[in-house]
């Protein structure tokens, strides 16, 4: 075989989300990862696939975050008939948040479509992307489930892998090898890659094997704090907000935040360092995620092992209460003291945390515990940044609650676990930047440059890189 080989990114060049990039081995078409647009890129995912979807022959999945999966529907809309390779727990999540996806939209547009009708403009609101039934129709796609370190032949020729990437639970870094006429060639997505310390899961593996290596650059300007000392910080911060009465709100992300949060509590009820207090999960998605958890022990570290062989619940404690209504949800913010309340969104941009955050912003006997980033524009970004009034549906809310900001928990590889990653590949020949903001890229190139003595590339939207 000696078919030319290229890589075109179309989505997560230049940028952090929309991830999807396209590799061509002759006729075969592979595409890895088909993610959703977020942020002010959000107008992108109306823009028609600058390829064919009826052609694509394989999508690979890394891990099931909406910005990796969150157009698998619309591709299949689009004409997708190919297979799906992915891990388990990642076919298993994608189901619940593809479909939470679809409800947010429909949920959206409904209350867009009431404002435009208003203006007498309904016919500028945007349908959404996707409805429940487009969601179960691209599930069935979900063809090739495959262990860690399992090497799958596709063709004669090609062979792919998926190894442990230590992001979420399931999440994968990809491997394919293809034997050419003359040689043997790796090419590997990193997907978004994870730590070397892990509350939950395994932890980040290396690989040896990859010559030309696409790899995320989200935190490649940074060096997070240790685990250990953010598993400090938040103890302190509950042990100290509860001083005071009130109650304790933390905006979560419902996939593998919500789950550490909880067994970070675990641990301190198990040392007996918690209060007395009454523990919420008020998300259903986070729910729904927890318990997914629960049906793949064999993905956690072995400390969660051993605890789950001893017959204990990493997520679930006398404390703990799973809230999936909306009246079990109001319910809670008539209780005035006593209560860590777990709820999402995880910036606070909508979901059920902004009527946790109306009902105890403004009491100062009240903590807020931010455990994950909030990007500008966000109202959990105004909440950390030290705004004193914040609107919250429409209303003007005192911020006088204790405020505390816990930076460590990312499940992210920052700059030298990126480096460390990329240095344990042997024979690397080209390296290429994706999924990072445009400065924190330029950060990253040197830092490869210098560190490795090679010069990686800033990959373009669309751009067509060559495998020689």
């Amino acid at each position: 075989m000696n078919e030319k080989i290229t890589v075109q990114s179309f989505g997560a060049a230049k940028t952090v989300t929309g991830s999807c990039h396209l590799m061509t081995v002759g006729k075969l078409k592979i595409l890895i990862d088909c993610g959703m647009f977020q942020g002010t890129d959000e107008e992108r995912n109306y823009e028609r696939f600058p390829f064919n979807p009826k052609d694509i022959d394989y999508l690979i999945v890394t891990h099931a975050h909406i910005d990796h999966i969150g157009r698998i529907p619309l591709l299949v809309k689009n004409g997708f008939r190919g297979k799906i390779i992915s891990t388990h727990p990642t076919r298993t999540i994608s189901r619940i948040m593809l479909l939470d996806a679809a409800k947010v939209m429909e949920e959206e547009y409904k209350v867009e479509y009431k404002k435009a009708l208003r203006r007498g403009e309904p016919e500028k609101v945007k349908p959404p992307l996707f409805d429940e039934d487009d969601v179960y129709e691209s599930l069935e796609f979900f063809k090739i489930t495959l262990e860690y370190e399992q090497p799958i032949k596709i063709t004669d020729t090609i062979t792919v892998t998926l190894k442990n990437a230590g992001h979420i639970i399931g999440s994968a870094y990809v491997v394919i090898k293809i034997n050419t006429k003359n040689s043997i060639k790796n090419i590997v997505f990193s997907g978004d890659l994870g730590l070397k310390e892990r509350l939950i899961i395994e932890p980040l593996t290396f690989s040896e094997n990859g010559q030309y290596i696409f790899i995320e650059s989200t935190y490649g300007n940074r060096k997070h704090k240790s685990l250990k000392e953010s598993i400090r910080e938040f103890e302190e911060a509950v042990i100290e907000s509860f001083k005071d009465g009130g109650n304790i709100v933390i905006p979560t992300f419902a996939l593998e935040r919500s789950q550490e949060i909880l067994y970070v509590l675990r641990e301190m009820y198990d040392r007996g360092k918690l209060p007395k207090c009454k523990i919420f999960l008020d998300s259903p998605l986070a729910i729904s995620a927890t318990k997914i958890f629960l049906q793949y022990p064999e993905y956690f570290n072995k400390d969660l092992k051993e605890m789950i062989k001893n017959g204990k619940n990493p997520f679930i404690f006398p404390y703990v209460e799973f809230t999936s209504t909306v009246e079990e949800s109001k319910k809670i913010n008539s209780i005035e003291n006593g209560a860590i309340i777990l709820a999402g969104s995880g910036m606070c941009t909508g979901g059920r945390i902004k009527h946790h955050l109306k009902h105890n912003l403004w009491r100062e006997e009240s903590s807020i515990i931010f455990v994950g980033y909030q990007a500008k524009g966000t109202l959990g970004r105004s909440i950390i940044d030290g705004a004193k009034k914040v609107k919250i549906y429409g209303e003007e809310i005192a911020v006088k609650s204790k405020i505390f900001t816990i930076n460590g928990f990312s499940s992210h590889a920052d700059k030298p676990i990126l480096i460390e990653w990329l240095k344990r590949f042997k024979n690397k020949i080209n390296i290429n930047i994706i999924h990072g903001e445009p400065d924190v890229m330029e950060i990253f190139k040197d830092n490869i440059q210098k560190e490795l003595n090679i010069k990686p590339h800033i990959v373009e939207f669309g751009e067509k890189i060559y495998i020689n």
